[in-house]
């Protein structure tokens, strides 16, 4: 998953900044020593920002190391995983072809791939994939859809294979964010330029800006870039290898180095025809419809401060690029490292950077508290199930004298609390949060694991207290029997006894009955 993890949700997506001021130089002292300050916070081991002022790059900066460990520094040149601001590119693509008379915005989506002619998808139109309009959500958007074998066609497959899923809501009549709109514009571009989506990107975007440093993912692995990290228990851990992912290219597989990107934001806000017309570049940063009233093609758009922006969250990178057009100014922050929950956050760090260079007023992200402690209890429960285990273990005398109707239903009435509980966990909370389990596990593992163990620690906790409770039963009644003969037969020595003291064998018979 590309886009929001959440980590990586739509929540990752909002920048909570408003209010601008009138414009003025960034003080660029004042971003330096804010990131002296955040950055432990968040716990990032490198950091790039580059500042755009009047249509010229007028402040970067470089902090930390490319990876964990390492002495190699973070530089303005080196490349990260620019996550979801990769849709603007593939939207400027796709712009480009429009303007090429290849592609019509209004054209539906069957009209370029045949597969989806007939099928529930095929008339979404262009306009709605660049638009998240189509119908498609954010959870089908976050499913893995990349177990196809690799080959430089593994996008082609992906997306032929898309065309068999029905959207979740009708196109055109809401906006609910979702990679796959990108994935097969991706898709799209190819079938319409006939070259590959990252050839295309690199000959028509990259190169023409002049983004030396930066590329498409294909699929490789790169030493060259910043490496990501993700949360892990109170700190982060570096992914084991730079690898970048071709079928996710479209959504969030542009790699770029801070001073590239500023380019890039440059060129997007110069107000002339080159890569793509003037006209064009605004229809691009404008809402694309009454069902996309803060989005327009491929960016975010806030009215209230006049920014166009996109973030961006990949495995262990998080991203965030802003700009003001009618200012012409712009900044973008690159981070190697991922968001945790509620600790080691990155937001705080992208969007104060972000105020500071654009003077946005900002307040922070303000307390946290309920996501830590949400965290601290995830991680506890299955140490306390697993306390609960030995506690049922020591009091097991006491489940397996619970008989009748209340005794039952105390033994099984758990299991089928944790069951549910586990069902809540693993997957009814991340559908409504758009994230399969296996996402949020791949963005933050630490709570992946946490959620996971939960749910099964429950789930282990009420089976081993039934089966305490029912295993000892058969061997407690045989003890029981046993106590109760032993006990009966005092009372039949006794008689034996009067009758050797001399008592009368019809005296002891008579004492003997009830």
């Amino acid at each position: 998953m590309t886009g929001a993890p959440m980590l990586g949700l739509l929540a990752v997506l909002t920048l909570g900044l408003s209010g601008a001021s009138p414009a003025s130089a960034p003080d660029n002292t004042s971003i330096d020593a804010f990131i002296a300050q955040e950055m432990p916070v968040a716990g990032v081991p490198g950091l790039a920002y580059a500042v755009v002022e009047d249509g010229e790059v007028s402040a970067v900066g470089a902090h930390g190391v490319v990876r964990a460990g390492s002495d190699v520094d973070v530089t303005t040149d080196t490349p990260f995983l620019s996550g979801s601001i990769s849709k603007s590119f593939t939207a400027l693509a796709v712009m480009q072809l429009v303007e090429a008379g290849s592609i019509g915005l209004d054209e539906r989506l069957s009209r370029h791939l045949a597969d989806f002619d007939g099928q529930p998808a095929g008339d979404i139109t262009i306009r709605e994939l660049l638009s998240h309009t189509s119908g498609y959500s954010t959870l089908q958007g976050n499913a893995s859809h990349t177990d196809t074998g690799g080959g430089t066609d593994e996008l082609a497959r992906i997306v032929d294979a898309l065309a068999a899923v029905a959207p979740a809501h009708a196109p055109g009549e809401r906006w609910e964010y979702s990679n796959t709109n990108y994935q097969i514009l991706g898709r799209v571009i190819e079938v319409a330029s006939g070259e590959e989506y990252q050839a295309y990107v690199e000959e028509n975007l990259l190169d023409p800006i002049g983004m030396i440093d930066s590329f498409v993912a294909d699929g490789g692995t790169y030493d060259t870039m910043a490496t990501g990290h993700r949360p892990w228990f109170w700190t982060k851990l570096p992914l084991s290898e730079n690898t970048t992912d071709r079928t996710t290219a479209p959504q969030g597989g542009i790699i770029a180095s801070a001073t590239d990107l500023a380019r890039y934001l440059q060129t997007m806000m110069n107000g002339e025809d080159d890569i793509l017309t003037a006209e064009n570049k605004a229809l691009m940063m404008r809402p694309a419809s009454t069902a996309s009233p803060f989005y327009g093609l491929g960016w975010f758009i806030d009215s209230d401060n006049g920014t166009v922006w996109h973030s961006g969250a990949t495995p262990g990178n998080e991203t965030l690029a802003t700009m003001m057009p009618t200012e012409n100014r712009a900044v973008v922050v690159l981070v190697n490292g991922g968001s945790g929950m509620g600790f080691g956050e990155t937001t705080e760090l992208r969007n104060g950077i972000t105020a500071r260079a654009l003077d946005l007023e900002y307040d922070g992200e303000g307390s946290r508290w309920f996501q830590q402690i949400t965290f601290i209890a995830l991680v506890l429960s299955p140490f306390a199930y697993l306390f609960s285990m030995i506690w049922a273990w020591r009091r097991r005398e006491q489940l397996r004298a619970k008989t009748g109707f209340a005794g039952t239903f105390s033994l099984w009435f758990p299991l089928l609390t944790t069951v549910v509980a586990a069902w809540v966990i693993v997957s009814l909370v991340p559908g409504l949060l758009g994230s399969p389990i296996g996402t949020i596990a791949l963005f933050q593992p630490d709570l992946g694991l946490a959620l996971i163990a939960t749910a099964i620690m429950g789930v282990l906790w009420a089976v081993f207290r039934l089966g305490v409770a029912y295993t000892g039963r058969s061997s407690r009644q045989r003890r029981d029997g046993a106590k109760a003969g032993t006990e009966d037969q005092p009372e039949t020595i006794t008689d034996a006894s009067a009758a050797v003291d001399g008592a009368e064998p019809h005296e002891v018979i008579g004492r003997a009955r009830p």
